[in-house]
């Protein structure tokens, strides 16, 4: 991690800071990879439409704003999408008009042939520029192409900084859990997936998981009057979750810094906070509450966090039995501003309550799929007593302060057990090896039955939630996590995220009698033909999608037998169950076509970077063919 000068007298000259990893080399390496990224997003997404070139070899063309041509080969893969390859992009500038003469004008030298077969042809590798040259063809206004190339070039950034500290795959193979999330190279579908608008460049060297630098996050004592506590199983009042989460001594501390303020410690709650959301927010915003004594400032609890891919949550490295906590942090990233709604904190221990509740009582949950459920069992919400209360107001402005405790991961693991992201295995190493196989390679089992041990550890308690319950999680690459044996086996599932990402069916069903009133409320409900779409997008379009044509690459498995392998594990968990086959039908995920959920054209075309009172959504724009259909074909 670079460090940073400090200047011992208000007199001195600054000084200033160059990171390391922002050098020629890094920079176009990365950059190319982004350029690959947006054509085959922005493809899919049919924000773009390249053309096919003569010939099998899958080259593409697209014309830009300017008339110069963008030409790149790109394989089409599963639900349209798109696989570009970052070495094969070139642009062709639009031919110059002829002398009055009537002779052709000579091809400027800056884009003269430089070693392509193409006169007036060259290599391109520039996404930041490519932006400008098709915003009139994407359709964005000035707003937003200022904002993008903004969160695009933040975007570059983080990428050079993983890249300059990259691990060659079997090194990551050996990392525990927390410490491998550092290494992850973000959301595979959105283009801007690392802009974090809010930090600072000395911000993002030091909060990034990318930096894997542990944070002592500091705590403040918040008033009864303010702040409210839940808690569920053994942690239904808050002493019993700060006797295992604080050392005596840090709470005789906290004790002493209140009593000493004239303030009776028995009137208040802790919380961590995140030392930029300190600073930028609740300082700011909640000034007449520091001004009341409503709100103290603390001091660290000492223990070691590492910051996780969403960056907002911490897992504690120094003590791993401890909760994992997640803070709001009031960054725009990957869409929406990252704070914790206040109603939705406060209601996440009753949401694990009820879930967990449903996979006590199922044998087949409970049993056979041995699936972890890592609930947020307490959490701390202040309201802000103005913002709280405006419907109009930007929602951002109404998660600024409290803090969930979830259920520490390493507990729930068996002996010879070690857990991995799912988004992990789509990640490729410095020298083009996919950490995929590499974990395939040290379990000694072919890469067939391998991918069928995935299946059959991922599927069957996501089916069988939807099904059963109608209920789904958003298992996408960060929120689903692989358990693996101590051969690198997968065996089983682990999930995580409920009050957020939980969604039940519109649809009754007798299994719901028993939600309780603080969960509906604050659970989003959707039609049964949409509630398989959180299967469908966040598993198989936003990591299958990309997990498949990286098995044909690099362990010979085709797409098609990726695809029949997924289709016959959904087929086997409905023979294993022949009383659910209404359920089967009404929770379809065999359909011929699926709605085309979009996260690139949510941000060029519909919300933009304007305020919103309430959370954007993935916009929606055509439909897709289903790979997991008899008639589907890989390939367009």
């Amino acid at each position: 991690m670079p460090t940073y000068p400090a200047s011992r007298d208000s007199a001195e000259s600054p000084q200033l800071f160059s990171p390391p990893e922002l050098n020629r080399q890094i920079w176009d390496r990365a950059a190319a990879r982004l350029l690959a990224k947006m054509l085959g997003e922005f493809a899919y997404e049919k924000l773009i439409e390249p053309v096919p070139g003569p010939g099998t070899g899958g080259r593409h063309r697209l014309t830009l704003d300017d008339g110069g041509v963008l030409s790149f080969t790109a394989r089409r893969g599963v639900y349209g999408s798109w696989r570009v390859d970052p070495d094969s992009i070139e642009v062709t500038a639009r031919p110059p008009a002829a002398h009055a003469n009537g002779s052709p004008a000579p091809v400027p030298a800056d884009i003269q042939s430089n070693g392509s077969p193409n006169p007036g042809t060259r290599p391109f590798r520039d996404p930041l520029t490519f932006l400008t040259r098709v915003r009139g063809l994407l359709g964005l206004d000035g707003t937003t192409l200022g904002h993008l190339i903004r969160e695009l070039t933040l975007t570059l950034s983080a990428d050079a900084r993983i890249d300059h500290t990259a691990l060659t795959a079997d090194r990551l193979a050996a990392l525990d859990y927390a410490e491998l999330e550092g290494h992850q190279t973000g959301h595979p579908w959105l283009v801007a997936s690392k802009g974090r608008l809010g930090f600072s460049a000395a911000d993002a060297a030091r909060f990034t998981p990318e930096t894997r630098s542990p944070l002592r996050l500091p705590w403040i004592a918040v008033s009864n009057r303010i702040a409210q506590y839940r808690g569920v199983g053994r942690l239904t009042t808050p002493d019993q979750l700060y006797a295992g989460e604080l050392d005596p001594s840090v709470r005789d501390t906290f004790g002493e810094v209140l009593r000493a303020r004239g303030h009776d410690p028995r009137d208040y709650l802790y919380l961590p906070v995140h030392p930029w959301q300190w600073d930028e927010w609740i300082v700011p915003l909640f000034a007449p509450a520091i001004a009341d004594g409503d709100i103290v400032a603390l001091h660290t609890d000492g223990d070691a966090r590492l910051p996780q891919q969403s960056i907002r949550t911490f897992a504690n490295v120094e003590r791993p039995e401890r909760h994992t906590v997640k803070l709001p942090l009031s960054i725009l990233n990957t869409l929406v501003w990252r704070g914790l709604p206040t109603e939705r904190t406060l209601a996440a221990p009753a949401v694990t309550a009820w879930v967990q509740g449903l996979c006590a009582g199922d044998p087949f949950l409970r049993d056979t799929c041995r699936v972890v459920l890592l609930g947020e069992v307490a959490s701390v919400a202040v309201e802000h007593p103005l913002y709280d209360h405006l419907p109009e107001a930007p929602y951002q402005f109404k998660e600024i302060l409290g803090a969930i405790w979830r259920e520490p991961l390493p507990p729930r693991l068996g002996p010879g057990e070690r857990a991995r992201t799912l988004a992990s295995l789509l990640h490729t190493d410095p020298a083009g090896r996919a950490f995929t196989a590499e974990l395939v390679a040290r379990s000694g089992l072919s890469p067939d039955t391998w991918l069928k041990r995935l299946f059959a550890a991922l599927l069957p308690p996501l089916l069988h939630f939807l099904y059963r319950y109608g209920t789904v999680f958003s298992p996408h690459g960060e929120n689903a996590i692989v358990v693996f044996d101590e051969n690198d086996v997968p065996v089983r599932l682990a999930i995580k995220d409920f009050v957020d990402d939980v969604n039940v069916s519109a649809h009754p069903l007798p299994e719901h009698a028993t939600m309780p009133d603080e969960v509906r409320a604050v659970l989003l409900t959707e039609e049964p033909s949409f509630l398989t779409q959180f299967i469908h997008s966040g598993l198989f379009v936003g990591v299958f999608r990309y997990l498949s044509p990286l098995c044909e690459e690099q362990l010979g498995v085709s797409e098609d037998t990726f695809w029949s392998l997924v289709r016959a594990e959904i087929v086997r968990h409905h023979a294993r169950f022949p009383e659910l086959k209404e359920r089967f039908e009404l929770f379809n995920m065999l359909t011929p076509e699926i709605e085309r959920l979009c996260l690139n054209r949510n941000r060029l075309l519909v919300d933009g970077y304007r305020d919103r009172a309430s959370r954007p959504h993935a916009a929606i724009h055509g439909t897709v063919p289903n790979p997991l259909h008899p008639s589907a074909r890989v390939r367009e």
